[in-house]
């Protein structure tokens, strides 16, 4: 561990169950039961018998690591899933219920598992790909938090998010007229032409509002990519919200609208490929998920920005200089582990010609930066964040490297907040920007 990290103690809040909507509790619990009962098909009910109660998830779990506590165990967290599971659609469930040996599930049941099912966990899936038995954890706690969302039982800070989004098309108030002024602003300053509204487009280039509030180089950046790459391509403002909300309180609906955005805004100008952009979680859900939401194939392929890079770099479209810097890699959870891109930031920085130093079990393996999930936007949870992030904190200083590269705004915003609670001196740095900075002139 660096001599420049130091510990600053976090606030500890006062635990709250928060409530959407004007439900009475057992109307709450009848909510969570039809949704947990709806999400038991035949794949979630064999992994509900496929425990055994080994342990090895709570060993992954950057929560339990850094706490200790029993109650982090990942399979835990599906109590109340399990339990209605058992109790209700299981193979012996009339035994369970004659001699209640699985309670029915109560309101304040529910309410204490709110910070189990979202504060504590990022549904990384760390857990799932050491299970021995093969449960995908990490889809059980999403579709433990269906039941949740249906229960109006969501952080609440994390619903107004998914809400504006809903509402407004954005989470944080990115509105298609800020994007436009934000394009106009962009161009004058960087001497860009941005299209937007192209009624035929190869590409469609999608954008986060984390990008567009907290890092604005990064549409400057992907621009001069994008040109590079000689594609026809363009933003719109019918869909351009690449990060999904919906996903993180995992309301199906709110999810769906979303996906659909950029989906018909991607049939409206026969784009051939939607690029996502440093955003994993948006990754994950609009190229794994889009697709069933929407109820049938999708017309276009889908490419985190970084397999567009190392796409371009294999086909020789994307030229750049060698850049002489010691640097490390975080793997974002959702775009790596979650979603495939493991490899594609690799081919990138490998052209660059970086040093690069491996954190431990760097890769699909990688320790999740306690943000992810919607976590970081839980306020009470911080405490509890921050704790996990000092594994993420020894991950970058045992690599040696001199710089930080990820590939996901919402990793970024995290190390960002992180590193000024902990007076940690590594400042997390964007792949797509260092490939933008050293681009071979035509």
């Amino acid at each position: 561990m660096s001599a420049a990290i130091t510990f600053k103690p976090a606030r500890k809040p006062a635990f709250r169950a928060d409530k959407q909507t004007h439900l009475s509790d057992q109307e709450r619990v009848d909510a969570a039961i039809t949704q947990f009962l709806k999400d038991t098909d035949f794949v979630t009910a064999t992994y509900m018998e496929s425990c055994i109660h080994c342990g090895l998830c709570a060993e992954v779990c950057h929560f339990y690591e850094q706490t200790g506590d029993p109650q982090y165990t990942p399979i835990w967290k599906l109590e109340p899933f399990k339990q209605v599971y058992k109790r209700e659609a299981g193979p012996f469930s009339f035994i369970y219920k004659a001699l209640n040996l699985k309670r029915k599930l109560s309101s304040d049941e529910l309410a204490q598992w709110q910070h189990l099912l979202y504060d504590s966990c990022t549904v990384c899936g760390r857990c799932s790909m050491v299970c021995p038995m093969g449960i995908d954890i990490a889809t059980l706690i999403s579709k433990a938090r269906h039941g949740m969302f249906q229960a109006g039982l969501v952080p609440e800070d994390l619903w107004q998010m998914a809400k504006r989004a809903q509402d407004e098309g954005s989470p944080l108030g990115v509105t298609p007229e800020m994007l436009k002024a934000t394009i106009q602003g962009v161009e004058k300053e960087y001497g860009l032409n941005i299209p937007l509204d192209r009624d035929e487009a190869e590409v469609l280039l999608s954008l986060s509002s984390i990008d567009i509030i907290n890092y604005p180089h990064a549409l400057s950046d992907i621009a001069k990519v994008m040109n590079q790459l000689g594609y026809t391509w363009t933003l719109r403002s019918d869909g351009y919200e690449a990060s999904n909300y919906g996903l993180l309180t995992d309301s199906e609906a709110w999810q769906k609208a979303t996906s659909q955005k950029l989906i018909n805004a991607a049939i409206a100008c026969k784009a051939t490929t939607v690029v996502i952009p440093e955003c994993g979680h948006g990754y994950n859900a609009f190229r794994w998920q889009a697709a069933n939401l929407h109820g049938q194939a999708l017309p276009f392929r889908i490419l985190h920005i970084t397999e567009l890079m190392a796409e371009g770099i294999r086909t020789g479209k994307l030229r750049v200089n060698p850049v002489n810097e010691s640097v490390t890699f975080h793997d974002p959870c959702q775009s790596a582990r979650r979603g495939g891109a493991t490899e594609a930031p690799r081919t990138v920085l490998a052209a660059l010609g970086v040093e690069l130093h491996e954190m431990p079990t760097a890769g699909d393996l990688n320790w999740c930066c306690g943000g992810g999930g919607g976590v970081m936007h839980i306020q009470r949870a911080d405490e509890l964040r921050y704790q996990a992030f000092e594994i993420k904190m020894q991950q970058v200083e045992q690599s040696g490297a001199e710089k930080l590269y990820t590939s996901c705004s919402d990793c970024r915003k995290n190390f960002d907040d992180c590193a000024e609670h902990f007076d940690w001196d590594k400042q997390p740095n964007s792949l797509l920007q260092l490939v933008a900075e050293n681009l071979v002139e035509a």
